[in-house]
């Protein structure tokens, strides 16, 4: 995963986790705007999170943030 998507996954966990607490989930679109605007940065997200972690739709942010930190 590039640094940029890394950086950026962090701070949205941290962001999410300070304005609704512990428990806050989110999905990976929680780090795009609704617009196309970088799709390989998009498909990036959607490979980690779905095919590499099988992760779940929603997943709680503080877990998504250990994942990207320990890679």
């Amino acid at each position: 995963m590039r640094a940029i998507l890394k950086d950026k996954i962090i701070s949205i966990c941290d962001k999410k986790i300070e304005a609704k607490g512990l428990n806050v989930g989110l999905s990976f679109y929680a780090f795009f705007e609704n617009k196309n605007t970088d799709p390989e940065l998009l498909m990036e997200a959607a490979e980690w999170w779905i095919m590499t972690h099988k992760l779940n739709h929603f997943e709680k942010a503080t877990k998504i943030k250990k994942l990207v930190i320990g890679e």
